[in-house]
């Protein structure tokens, strides 16, 4: 499977996991409050921050503003979709101050992007690379104008079929564009366990042969955790620095605290899944001696006595003749005695097998 460059790391392969804090819409239109998000996307560790590129006009059609004029849940709706896109919406200029600030921060700013226009605008900003929602892998459009940029391309998998997956891919590569992660993802806010299904990430991976990760909607780290251990390359996670905001997705979004521990337990699932090749570490062989056993004599052993299973039982420390080398020194003469209890060697023997 190839990597991807992703600019500051590659993912997939060996490299670690790639984690990305999702800010999202949970900036509330307020840059002082995105900006203490993502101070603390940054103390936790995490190597991203990502946004979504939408505005009024790109992203909701008329009929559908008309349609949601209002909303019981007050909290997490203030007014109308049209008020509540209106203020959440990141505009150009907030996009420009807000990457700067993620420059100054030594972060990387990303984006999810909607609409041809907000692709250019993300080029203009000279993006590592682009992400496309969920909602958009149908969108071949889009995916042939943002394929087309030559950026690397993260693709959430959310609602679609591996035949809409399928073409998704094709038609990003058709363009020339063979960069590309795809995020194993299930668009339920949150989803029941049983719907998330992570050995898709292995189906997806067999099928495409792309770096697969998880875009999650869980509450807790446990779920992602268990797609970093299944292999997953990026792990995409909203992000709020308080569940108790008023917004869309603070409630379902991870915390400092639950952030830190991804980023630091998911660096050390990764460092433990280590190789596929079996290797014996020197740690292990240096603990043979202490844990494996030895043929240990039952009884005084004397000079010129032959060796015999009977005379022997097989306990612990690992340092003389071992159970499954006994064969070759069953029948040979002891050549220095062995008191009692006291561990077998090879020097103690006749035959031609000695310790290094």
């Amino acid at each position: 499977m190839n990597t991807v460059d992703l600019g500051p790391s590659n993912v997939g392969g060996d490299n670690p996991p790639f984690i990305v804090a999702e800010i999202g819409s949970n900036h509330n239109g307020d840059m002082d409050l995105c900006r203490d998000i993502i101070d603390a996307a940054v103390g936790a560790g995490t190597d991203a921050v990502k946004f979504q590129s939408w505005t009024e006009e790109t992203l909701i059609s008329e009929e559908e503003y008309q349609r949601n004029t209002e909303y019981e849940n007050k909290k997490k709706h203030f007014g109308t979709l049209r008020e509540m896109v209106r203020e959440y919406q990141f505009t150009p200029d907030q996009h420009r101050t807000i990457q700067e600030y993620c420059q100054e921060q030594d972060i990387t700013f990303c984006s999810s992007v909607f609409s041809e226009q907000e692709a250019d605008l993300l080029e203009e900003l000279d993006v590592p690379f682009y992400k496309i929602a969920s909602m958009d892998i149908n969108n071949l459009p889009l995916l042939d104008y943002v394929a087309r940029k030559g950026r690397p391309m993260i693709v959430s998998t959310g609602m679609a079929t591996m035949a809409e997956i399928e073409q998704a891919v094709h038609t990003i590569q058709e363009a020339g564009n063979n960069e590309i992660v795809l995020l194993h993802c299930v668009s339920v806010y949150p989803p029941d366990m049983d719907l998330l299904n992570l050995r898709n990430m292995e189906t997806l991976q067999t099928a495409f042969d792309v770096p697969v990760g998880f875009s999650d909607h869980t509450l807790g780290t446990s779920i992602p955790l268990a797609a970093i251990a299944r292999g997953a390359c990026v792990v995409e996670k909203h992000f709020t620095i308080d569940k108790d905001l008023p917004g869309w997705d603070h409630a379902i979004s991870a915390n400092p605290e639950e952030l830190e521990m991804l980023v630091e337990e998911g660096n050390r699932i990764h460092r433990a899944l280590g190789s596929t090749v079996r290797t014996v570490s020197q740690a292990e062989l240096d603990k043979r001696v202490q844990f494996r056993r030895s043929a240990i004599a039952q009884k005084p052993l004397e000079e010129g006595e032959t060796l015999t299973k009977g005379k022997v039982a097989f306990k612990r420390p690992g340092s003389g003749v071992s159970p499954d080398e006994f064969d070759y020194a069953e029948g040979q003469q002891v050549t220095d005695s062995v008191k009692e209890g006291h561990v077998i060697h090879w020097h103690h023997l006749d035959g031609d097998r000695h310790e290094e």
